[in-house]
């Protein structure tokens, strides 16, 4: 089977993480982007959920607290300082 070449742009330090990453189950990143194309394939679709990762009502809580400048903390002289708030 021929085959083709293909450029992907990526920021440098991700490419270089993937690449150890592969290189540490036995392959490289063109094998690795081959194996990705023939399972999006196989799945019809990306072969892995995307989703949009929603903060929850405590979250939500605190960042309106923080946007009114209530309950804020720190900066703290310790570790036991900041662990004796978060328990508050």
């Amino acid at each position: 089977m021929a085959k083709g070449n293909m450029t992907i742009r990526m920021e440098p330090e991700l490419k270089a993480q993937a690449a150890a990453l592969f290189k540490s189950l036995g392959m490289d990143l063109s094998t690795a982007t081959g194996i990705f194309y023939r399972q999006a394939l196989r799945c019809h679709g990306l072969p892995f959920e995307v989703k949009v990762d929603e903060p929850n009502a405590v979250t939500y809580a605190a960042m309106e607290a923080a946007e009114k400048g209530e309950d804020m903390f720190g900066p703290f002289d310790s570790v036991g300082d900041l662990m004796e708030a978060l328990n508050a």
